[in-house]
């Protein structure tokens, strides 16, 4: 049976009972407004038997929505105390694991949360601690086609990244990595208020749904390819090319036809970016590669 919903007046309680309060280095803005969250779950269209990954649960909010659904879910909390309290909320849940550590140790998903997800389908459902929604969303769409789906708030500036176009001051690797993989979409802004405690900034809610068939089947060497190009977002195509392969004791090849040498990264498609990474692929892989 699932435990009774909570509130922020019994969140802020049972905070006091254990000692514990919002910790800063762990991102903790607790998600408290309940239309939101019941909006989370209904646009990951979350079924019964769906297998759910939630990073920073905290103390169960958005948790207790997605079990109430019939998802099984995978929840990954770095704070001790939060964790203890999860492991009794849910205790003898079928459906509840709990993953304690950091979900993303050296900007990997960590080898606890991969063995409980056990290659498995499953789509990332959260309120993310702010500190690692970008790595966490970009690791997923590179190195786990088993994600389905990420329904997720985030800072709203780094959803204008995820949804950035070309010729914009936002368009970057985020967003070609994002839009290269997924289709992405942004539901909603949160003000600081569906919050507790209330973050300084305006946060977003957003959906990557992962494509059928992908742009690319190398994101990582895309990535490589993108970091590369915008180190001299300014600078013309044709001269980062010339200048790199020089470097590397290469022929300068050729680029793509129709992108012009004296365009800029920040003026590409995706569909360039794609190009451009198997035209140039032995000036953007690793020496000796």
């Amino acid at each position: 049976m699932l435990p009774p919903p909570q509130t922020l007046t019994s969140i802020k309680a049972l905070l006091a009972e254990r000692g514990l309060s919002p910790r800063k280095n762990f991102g903790q803005n607790f998600l408290i407004d309940a239309n939101m969250l019941r909006k989370l779950v209904e646009v990951a269209s979350v079924q019964p038997g769906d297998l759910v990954l939630e990073v920073g649960p905290g103390t169960g909010v958005l948790t207790d929505a997605l079990l109430s659904a019939g998802a099984h879910v995978v929840a990954c909390e770095i704070d001790r105390g939060l964790a203890q309290h999860l492991r009794e909320r849910y205790a003898g849940l079928p459906n509840f694991t709990l993953v304690e550590g950091d979900a993303m140790p050296k900007l990997q998903l960590s080898a606890a949360t991969q063995d409980a997800l056990a290659g498995r389908p499953f789509r990332l459902v959260a309120n993310l601690p702010y500190n690692i929604a970008s790595p966490l969303m970009i690791e997923l769409l590179a190195s786990f086609p088993q994600c389905s789906s990420q329904t997720v708030t985030i800072q709203k500036e780094v959803a204008q990244r995820l949804l950035a176009k070309p010729g914009t001051d936002d368009f970057g690797t985020l967003s070609i990595l994002a839009q290269a993989m997924a289709t992405v979409k942004k539901i909603a802004d949160l003000s600081p208020g569906c919050f507790w405690p209330q973050p300084s900034i305006t946060s977003s809610f957003v959906q990557l749904v992962r494509l059928a068939t992908p742009h690319t089947t190398d994101p990582q060497g895309l990535g490589d390819l993108c970091t590369w190009l915008f180190s001299g977002r300014r600078r013309q195509l044709g001269t980062m090319v010339a200048h790199r392969a020089k470097e590397r004791n290469l022929p300068v090849p050729s680029l793509p036809e129709g992108i012009d040498p004296q365009a800029r990264a920040e003026t590409l498609s995706i569909a360039d970016f794609v190009r451009l990474h198997a035209a140039l692929r032995q000036l953007v892989e690793p020496r000796g590669a």
